[in-house]
């Protein structure tokens, strides 16, 4: 299989592909010295005619697609993968990963090296390429890494693709060797199928919840079934799971299986993180909040009184295994509640993902048990792709760049707590989204309209948008325990327009300020 490297300028996909053909003895063929070969560099070709030197880019890549019988790495130029249906063609002939690098690095990188017309324009140009890139199959990291670990990042992308079942479709969360596939397919998953990614198992434990064990299953070895609902997220309920697969005879050699939504997901994922001091966990999400977010990044948890996801583990899982048609049987408030998730994405993502969102938004609102719009499968696949690449670049909020993750979750969070259960997750992200946009324009960030555009998505996809009610002080209070707080500050996620959103320090007391006059008397 061809594997094609992509990316923006200086994020050495000349050097990873070089390298990376080398230690697997392959062919390397760098885009740029075909498009050369046609009679003039592409430098100059660039800049003398951009229009033209796309076209020549696209006939060279259908001409080394024609050629890529020996599964050769080939490096593109960065803005290959953004022009017409290139990436499109290069997903269909090989597997596609694009290098990300930061500006900062990009820029020193690029310093004495050979002409880039389009650098004067480098970070306009990575904002609106950003997106293209994330639909990769995979986003390597390679800011401050070396060549050897960018390749080893690579190579442990193609193994996992690798083990997947022929014309099996996925998206890698690139993390060396705990790199992982999440798949979207037609059937659920077999027993036999995860096994395969797990290798040997001494038994295998599915944990999934009543509502969910109505409708889909799995023959794990043992089979467990929570009560619905956030209060399964309890100490309580986890000590008496793990109890229970002690007592079934699990050890160091078994799995664990999560099947359901967010709720199961947290708690498999913490048990599986805990007992025998780690087992392997395969996520099966059967919500869309559990497919777009919490089945993926290895976040764990159990909650506390004080606040959602307190107590927790980061615990990658070996697969995440998506089938849409889980949808279809979900009560239809969970499957709105979905939406706020999908907003969430769409707002970090950018417009074309908004559009997407906006176009699945009556299937949302509408009958129960109806089934998924096309557009949703991209809808999904282009949120999950979002979270791989930031989790690739920081996996344990170490950098920053996780933080984006949690737009609308400082105030949703706290509202969620508060409702005691009233209130679904999605839906408090949803209001918490609101909140981001009061928060932003009164900061000066954000254009007046943002918070008007925002409440009117959520009430075309079914989902609460009164924010006012919730803003008592008991509510905001709980914003004083969240777990991005540094002493008196928070990294708040503000949004200064679809696509443009960013963390920001501020006093919670700031933030309290902001939402607590909009209070109706």
């Amino acid at each position: 299989m061809a594997l094609f490297v992509i990316g923006f300028m200086a994020a050495g996909k000349t050097s990873v592909g070089r390298a990376l053909a080398a230690a697997t003895r392959r062919r390397f063929v760098d885009l740029d010295d075909v498009i050369a070969a046609m009679g003039e560099p592409v430098a100059q070709l660039v800049a003398r005619d951009e229009p033209e030197f796309r076209r020549r880019e696209a006939a060279a890549l259908a001409q080394v697609i024609a050629d890529a019988g020996d599964a050769p790495v080939i490096a593109t130029g960065g803005g290959a993968a953004t022009f017409g249906d290139n990436l499109a063609r290069m997903r269909a002939a090989g597997l596609v990963v694009a290098l990300n690098v930061d500006l900062d690095e990009a820029a020193r990188r690029a310093r004495g090296g050979p002409p880039r017309p389009l650098l004067a324009s480098a970070a306009t140009l990575a904002a609106k390429r950003a997106p293209v890139y994330r639909r990769a199959h995979a986003v390597v990291e390679t800011t401050g890494k070396t060549i050897d670990e960018v390749v080893t990042a690579v190579r442990a992308v193609e193994a996992s693709a690798a083990r997947l079942p022929a014309g099996g479709h996925a998206t890698f969360l690139a993390l060396g060797d705990r790199t992982y596939p999440v798949t979207i397919d037609a059937a659920p998953p077999s027993v036999d199928a995860i096994r395969a990614v797990l290798g040997p198992v001494t038994k295998l434990a599915v944990i999934t919840d009543r509502n969910v064990g109505r409708h889909w299953t799995l023959p794990g070895d043992v089979v467990i079934e929570l009560a619905p609902g956030e209060a399964s997220k309890s100490f309580a309920v986890y000590e008496q799971t793990c109890q229970q697969l002690v007592a079934a005879g699990l050890d160091r050699g078994s799995a664990i299986v999560a099947l359901g939504g967010g709720v199961v997901g947290d708690l498999a994922g913490f048990v599986a993180a805990t007992l025998f001091r780690g087992l392997p966990v395969v996520q099966v999400p059967t919500t869309i909040v559990a497919m777009t977010d919490a089945a993926i990044g290895g976040k764990t948890a159990v909650d506390l009184p004080a606040g959602k996801n307190l107590v927790g583990a980061f615990w990658q899982p070996r697969l995440v295994a998506c089938h849409l048609p889980t949808l279809t049987t979900l009560p239809a408030r969970e499957r709105r509640a979905g939406f706020g998730e999908l907003w969430k994405y769409a707002l970090l993502d950018g417009a074309e993902l908004w559009r997407g969102v906006a176009a699945c938004a009556a299937w949302a609102a509408g009958p129960e048990h109806a089934a998924p719009p096309s557009a949703l499968r991209e809808v999904i696949e282009r949120s999950i792709a979002y979270k791989a690449a930031i989790v690739g670049r920081d996996e344990r909020e170490l950098t920053g760049h996780r933080a984006l993750l949690n737009l609308g979750h400082t105030i949703g969070h706290a509202i969620e707590s508060a409702s005691d259960g009233g209130l679904l997750h999605g839906e408090c992200v949803g209001l918490g989204l609101v909140a981001a946009c009061r928060v932003s324009t009164a900061l000066g960030l954000a254009r007046a309209d943002l918070e008007a555009e925002v409440v009117a998505a959520l009430v075309s996809s079914g989902l609460p948008s009164e924010l006012d009610p919730w803003l008592r002080d008991e509510v905001l209070a709980r914003v004083q325990v969240d777990k991005k707080r540094i002493g008196s500050k928070l990294k708040f996620l503000v949004i200064s327009d679809v696509g443009a959103c960013e963390p920001v320090e501020i006093e919670v007391t700031e933030v309290r300020r902001i939402l607590r006059p909009t209070v109706s008397a």
